[in-house]
């Protein structure tokens, strides 16, 4: 079943580093995060600049976090992304000398759990506040792994006449594993089931339930697929829906949707599982074709097309394993077909056949976590591994834990995205880092240029998702004022992949229309006069006095951001972690009153006339 991420535990102090390695310790898995300023290098495995930033980042990722601190400090870190309850992970708070355990947020995903394991650690007594998980020691509205509530609507009504001492009776269908959870918990038992007012009912029957009764679903079903090329998703999922409803099966009770692996890429498939809310897992022929003598519908046509007499059928029996069972055989449409198997236990998907693999390719922005994406975290949180420079993946350090990062030095940039590749292909979910914007000078293009190179077999093994990340240019001109505020240009100057004469042409065609133009890659240890030469091309076509913004290693500790003229700029100052950004003849610069230069780039309004266009 799916477990719970390791946890994060972030001490806010040096009194609380002691206990939180002695609570890692006792948690698998679990890093300590440290508040750099108290910490010293050794002491944690990631440190973090700032306390309210850190605890978001790894709250909007999803990793269960322990916070050795007050709880107001926890609480006023994370109110402004608190959105669903049914989505946060766990949230834990802990004195720092071990004597309050409290969790805080995700009591039902995990955070009781957690406090009650602390505690036991601690030999203290967790303030766990849930009215249903302190009397009987369930949470009924969060069954755990490979389990699903029909309707969690109808908790409260249950739980209020529990706690009122209604008596209640638990009631398996057969053929359905035992929810020992259930079982176990200390709830009054009705002597005669019969007489119960209230119920808690095991099947995988399609049920309803009521106020008076909560209906379970093991998600014991696996639904096997198989379709023509580019067949409509809603007609899948028509027939899928329509078959489970025909057996008279819950949607619930559905914990994988399965078929060939030549499929992966079909939307038709994902639009199923999608809509089941499970996710689908692939097989290759072969081992489908190991179900055969279980098949009630082979076909010598399908087995010549695909290597295998039964996709479907074959598909639902491998994922239920030896020891599952046929229940709903093939059913067809002219472009799709389905079938249901059922196991004695509730599905693992994780260990089912292989999962479309998944390629994200983000930014981090310029350095900061403050500049990074909703977006970027999410993808980061659902990644496997990690692929980038090594650079790169030190600025996520707090979103790594549990993920296995593949380090690259500077350089070796196909040799990065072919491995990002390779993993993805063989089902791994991805995320390629690149710093700013991945499309802006940076990975994304070569992506797409190596997938064309390989070819459609990988390109249909693979999601592919690209999400912009906040880019140098941005960071530079918001750190000055609004120098971009109109025409601009970008131009890299490293020759390594463009000629110099190409570059030449395309700096003297910005210099001639006036643009501002932005230059990435403006000089390395090998390459030392590419900047000098493309400052003398501007400034034969741009006043001296001409604004020029020096950003260096924006986002990171030293940062340095400088203002000063094409006539004065000096190329000694810059290296591959600057931006230089020149303005065009109108930039201009004006004192603010705390004495920093803010240079903008008027738009030509007169007047008050004008404003945004529309975009």
């Amino acid at each position: 079943m799916t477990e719970m991420p390791a946890p994060a535990i972030v001490a806010v102090s040096a009194a609380g580093l002691t206990l939180a390695r002695a609570l890692a310790a006792a948690l698998p898995g679990a890093r300590v995060h440290g508040f750099a300023p108290r910490t010293a290098p050794d002491d944690a495995d990631v440190l973090f600049d700032a306390v309210a930033p850190a605890l978001r980042a790894l709250f909007t990722a999803g990793t269960p976090i322990v916070a050795l601190s007050a709880a107001g400090i926890v609480v006023r870190a994370l109110a402004p992304v608190l959105a669903d309850k049914h989505r946060e992970p766990p949230v834990v708070v802990v004195a720092e000398d071990g004597g309050a355990v409290v969790p805080l947020l995700g009591g039902h995903h995990g955070a009781n759990a957690l406090a009650a394991t602390l505690a036991a650690h601690l030999g203290v007594t967790a303030a766990v506040t849930t009215a249903g998980d302190r009397r009987f020691g369930v949470a009924f509205e969060a069954p755990p792994p490979g389990w699903r509530l029909a309707n969690p609507g109808d908790v409260k009504p249950v739980a209020a006449a529990l706690l009122a001492g209604a008596p209640i009776a638990l009631a398996h269908d057969h053929g359905c594993p035992t929810a020992d959870w259930l079982a176990g918990a200390a709830l009054p038992r009705a002597d005669d089931p019969a007489a119960a007012t209230l119920h808690l009912r095991v099947t995988t029957a399609a049920d309803p339930g009521g106020p008076t009764a909560l209906v379970y679903h093991p998600q014991v079903l696996a639904v096997g697929v198989g379709c023509a090329r580019g067949t409509a998703p809603a007609t899948l999922t028509a027939l899928v829906t329509g078959t489970l409803a025909a057996a008279g099966l819950a949607p619930g009770a559905v914990g994988v949707v399965a078929s060939l692996d030549l499929k992966a890429d079909e939307p038709a498939v994902h639009a199923a599982a999608a809509a089941l809310g499970v996710p689908a897992r692939f097989f290759p022929a072969e081992r489908l074709a190991r179900e055969t003598p279980r098949l009630a519908t082979p076909s010598a046509v399908v087995e010549r097309a695909v290597g295998c007499p039964g996709v479907a059928e074959g598909a639902a029996l491998a994922a239920v394993g030896e020891t599952g069972r046929l229940v709903v055989t093939k059913q067809r449409t002219a472009e799709a077909t389905c079938a249901v198997a059922a196991a004695p236990a509730p599905l693992d998907p994780a260990a089912l056949g292989r999962p479309r693999g998944r390629l994200a390719v983000i930014g981090t922005g310029p350095g900061t976590p403050d500049w990074r994406t909703a977006e970027t975290v999410r993808l980061v949180a659902g990644s496997t591994d990690i692929v980038g420079l090594g650079l790169y993946l030190d600025l996520l350090a707090d979103l790594t834990d549990g993920k296995t990062c593949h380090r690259y030095p500077i350089g070796a940039e196909t040799e990065r995205v072919d491995h990002a590749l390779d993993l993805a292909a063989a089902g791994a979910r991805v995320a390629l880092v690149s710093s700013g914007d991945p499309g802006i000078y940076a990975l994304a293009a070569l992506v797409c240029q190596r997938l064309e190179e390989r070819g459609r077999a990988d390109d249909g093994r693979i999601d592919l998702t690209i999400a912009p990340g906040i880019s140098a240019i941005q960071a530079a001109a918001a750190r000055v004022g609004a120098p971009i505020g109109h025409d601009l240009c970008t131009v890299s100057l490293s020759d390594l992949l463009t000629p110099w004469p190409v570059i030449e042409r395309r700096l003297t065609a910005a210099a001639t229309a006036d643009f501002v133009v932005a230059l990435y890659n403006p000089a390395s240890e090998g390459r030392t006069t590419q900047l000098g030469a493309a400052l003398a091309i501007l400034a034969a076509h741009r006043p001296p006095t001409t604004p020029v913004v020096i950003a260096r290693k924006l986002g990171r500790p030293g940062e340095q951001v400088t203002v000063t003229t094409l006539a004065e700029v000096s190329p000694a100052a810059v290296d591959m972690l600057t931006l230089v950004l020149i303005g065009a003849s109108t930039t201009r610069v004006i004192a603010h009153g705390d004495g920093r230069p803010i240079v903008y780039t008027p738009r030509g309004y007169r007047g008050g006339g004008g404003g945004e266009t529309a975009r």
